[in-house]
């Protein structure tokens, strides 16, 4: 990415048939920690890779709860995320109060793209520097969909987005073909296996930097038998951690250094 003369603003074509002001949103979403999304026939979940800015500050909130039925995983600008949450309270309550149910999901994620699409045609406003993973569930089941910042949504099985997600998309692009029939558990597992992929090497999941929201039945590890949207996080995702299988050894380890008493052992 750099500049040219085509990218002041975002309501001007390039020659290319590219509008560069939204693809710089795009970058802004990349830069965000990870966040990946599964689901199955009965489940939806949302899993989340916090960030802190030091020593003294308190780990980035990367989930918010949306309805009683939808819960949202964000990356990018958190005070974009902000106002657009803010937005899709709205909605799902001015759903609720006109028909006396809830909004479906498709519904309320092409009401965010077709908000966040008029800031990429109208000039003197900037896209929205901040993508989403959008979970819920309806009359046709668990959902999961994903919005950007180009006004684009798309419904998925599995999905990653933030800094280091091909990484991500990658282990969920092996698994994705058993996540249909997964139990809640199984499917948590995958999906912290597949948010361990985007870590640095010295890096590792705990129970500060990482996020579970959920949507369906409760797993043997909650305290509740509801089936709305709920987040987890400190002590309560413990268990879950607890279940994944370590990463492999590296087949190139270094060799064990020798002693003055033991001869040096060559390795084939």
């Amino acid at each position: 990415m750099f500049r040219n003369t085509y990218d002041s603003d975002n309501t001007v074509f390039s020659p290319q048939g590219r509008l560069h002001q939204v693809e710089y949103a795009l970058e802004a979403v990349k830069q965000g920690s990870a966040a990946v999304g599964l689901r199955s026939k009965t489940h939806s979940v949302l899993l989340a890779l916090k960030r802190s800015t030091g020593e003294l500050a308190s780990y980035q909130q990367k989930m918010f709860r949306i309805d009683d039925h939808v819960g949202i995983a964000i990356a990018g600008l958190t005070s974009d995320a902000r106002v657009l949450s803010n937005f899709m309270r709205q909605q799902a309550m001015s759903s609720k109060m006109a028909f006396n149910r809830p909004i479906p999901v498709n519904r309320l994620v092409s009401a965010i793209a077709d908000k966040a699409q008029v800031n990429t045609q109208e000039y003197g406003r900037r896209p929205y520097g901040v993508g989403f993973l959008v979970i819920g569930q309806d009359k046709s089941g668990p959902h999961l969909y994903e919005f950007s910042p180009s006004g684009n949504s798309y419904e998925y099985y599995a999905m990653s987005i933030g800094a280091r997600s091909q990484s991500a998309k990658t282990y969920l692009e092996k698994h994705y073909e058993s996540f249909a029939d997964c139990s809640l558990e199984d499917l948590i597992k995958h999906g912290l296996h597949a948010l361990r992929e985007t870590l640095q090497q010295d890096k590792d999941l705990n129970v500060n930097n990482t996020s579970i929201g959920i949507v369906g039945a409760p797993s043997m590890h909650e305290n509740t038998t509801g089936v709305s949207f709920r987040m987890l996080e400190g002590e309560t995702i413990k268990p879950f951690l607890d279940t994944m299988v370590p990463k492999d050894v590296p087949a190139t380890a270094p060799a064990p250094a020798a002693t003055a008493d033991e001869d040096v052992q060559m390795t084939e």
